[in-house]
């Protein structure tokens, strides 16, 4: 251990955004190769001495005790534990917090050391997974509000990636194996005999970590939410979801040295007639066993919508992946202007 091709894989994935910023501390961790990364891993953040690192992504993070702070971490994957190594800027990001986060070592902070701080979630304390839309993110949770970790990917490939990995590590765990299942019907199964409505579909894996995945009613009640911000002014059943992704919009920062732009998260819906922008809550639902409260915002909030037939171009850039579209709409005020003129002169 560990095997050449395993090392080569670690050193492939072990790739910083381009878009995103990190600290001076995680640019060093993204500049070890092979090797060098594991002997960083064993002397600098694995628990035990016998545990084997199986896999790194790169990836922006939200706590559920921070749920406005989205921040950028490398996810190491061991056969005990999985860790998120953090940007330092998060502790000083949520003053309120404080309680959350150690700060004991605050007095290093002027010093040429760069410290990160690392969060630990034991595998042995995970108790489900659930697998967001179109495989955009995930949410890890543990036994309480500390241990919920939503990881924002806004990439299928690397959710599916770390989900198989975390499957194959689970199936190293030595844990008493739960009672044999009855036999159920699918209807008893899946279905609640008080609302009719279906479950989500969960796989409950052998080392009893619960695995969940969408179903199609959550896109049924997107397109249902997304009907109502549009003011009843389409047909439902027409209306269809095309496109589900997270991505950022892009604001210009003016006046700085040089003009910089601050990425905001949001989800882009396309339907067969509007562009939306959503601002999502990504780690609050669907809510958590021990929560006493329902969140107190919303899952989606409709941040922007424009009709596609006001589209004037789009511009696109030349860089790699990720990509920057420019969406130029004409900017009428009223945009049934001529509707309304024809009822008043026209109509009774």
């Amino acid at each position: 251990y560990p095997s050449e091709f395993l090392m080569q894989k670690i050193t492939e994935d072990n790739q910083v955004p381009v878009h995103l910023h990190v600290s001076v501390s995680l640019q060093y961790v993204a500049g070890l190769k092979g090797r060098a990364l594991v002997e960083f891993f064993h002397s600098n953040i694995a628990e035990v001495e016998n545990e084997e690192l199986r896999h790194l992504m790169w990836s922006s993070v939200l706590f559920y005790k921070t749920p406005n702070v989205e921040v950028m971490a490398c996810v190491l994957l061991s056969t005990k534990a999985i860790y998120f190594l953090l940007d330092d800027s998060f502790i000083h990001a949520d003053e309120h917090q404080s309680d959350f986060w150690n700060k004991e070592n605050s007095d290093c902070e002027n010093s040429s050391f760069h410290l990160s701080c690392c969060f630990v979630l034991k595998l042995n304390d995970l108790q489900s997974v659930n697998v967001g839309l179109f495989d955009q993110y995930f949410r890890i949770t543990g036994h309480s509000a500390d241990h919920i970790v939503t990881c924002l990917t806004r990439d299928s490939y690397n959710t599916h990636t770390f989900i198989q990995q975390l499957m194959a590590v689970l199936s190293l765990l030595a844990r008493t194996p739960s009672p044999e299942p009855v036999d159920k019907d699918f209807y008893s199964e899946f279905g609640s005999k008080n609302t009719g409505k279906m479950e989500n579909y969960e796989l409950i894996h052998s080392s009893r970590v619960k695995f969940i995945y969408p179903n199609e009613e959550e896109i049924g009640d997107l397109a249902f939410l997304v009907a109502e911000k549009m003011d009843g002014l389409t047909n439902l059943p027409s209306l269809n979801i095309l496109l589900y992704v997270l991505a950022f919009q892009v604001n210009h920062v003016e006046g700085s040295a040089q003009n910089t732009s601050s990425l905001q998260p949001k989800t882009l819906i396309l339907t067969s007639s509007d562009l939306f922008l959503f601002d999502e809550d990504y780690i609050s639902y669907p809510l958590p066993e021990f929560a006493k409260e329902p969140p107190k915002r919303d899952k989606y909030q409709l941040a922007d919508g424009r009709r596609i037939r006001d589209l004037d171009r789009v511009l696109m850039g030349y860089q790699t992946y990720p990509q920057a579209l420019t969406f130029v709409f004409d900017d009428v005020q009223n945009q049934d202007l001529m509707q309304n003129l024809t009822l008043d002169h026209f109509g009774e």
